[in-house]
């Protein structure tokens, strides 16, 4: 059986409550005030983006393992089954454990060790880092939860901002 093949490229980051303060605009002389929060609760949002027609898949997870993993893998699997996907992924310990179950449309492609650079996907968490942390605190685990789900579908929504992000030339012309 012959599928059209989808590259697509994925990762993974953590969001939570630990604040992450930023930079920002203020009219002079005034001087900006950001709340700061030191509390070290987590979720891992995976993703995986396609860099030709800007199709994202995301999911929230509590850790990130190998469970997990295989988890996401059946949902992007799930998610385009007329296509082949050609994950390209980093070396993290769950994208080789032994136990990762791998779905029949799918194939995965490592990328060389500490090459985050070569990842498109690593711009997904600084664009929602920016957007939707920054000077942000949030007074529980389910409310950080919540700003991830939200900055997650902003950009599954704007397929045209996800192309310009992670749509580089060397990508684009080598598929």
């Amino acid at each position: 059986m012959n599928l059209p093949v989808r590259v697509m490229f994925q990762d993974e980051a953590r969001f939570g409550r630990l604040s992450d303060p930023r930079r920002c605009w203020a009219p002079a002389p005034l001087r900006p005030t950001v709340r700061v929060a030191l509390v070290r609760e987590y979720t891992y949002a995976y993703g995986a983006v396609s860099p030709r027609d800007g199709a994202l898949d995301w999911m929230l997870a509590p850790k990130s393992d190998t469970i997990n993993m295989a988890a996401f893998l059946r949902h992007v699997s799930q998610r385009h089954p007329e296509d082949f996907v050609l994950m390209v992924l980093d070396g993290a310990p769950s994208h080789r454990a032994q136990g990762l179950r791998i779905p029949g449309n799918m194939a995965l492609v490592r990328l060389p060790a500490y090459s985050p650079e070569l990842n498109p996907a690593e711009r997904l968490w600084d664009e929602i880092r920016e957007k939707e942390f920054a000077n942000r605190v949030f007074e529980s685990l389910g409310a950080a939860m919540a700003q991830a789900a939200r900055g997650l579908k902003r950009l599954e929504d704007s397929a045209p901002a996800l192309q310009s992000l992670t749509g580089w030339d060397w990508i684009l012309s080598s598929f």
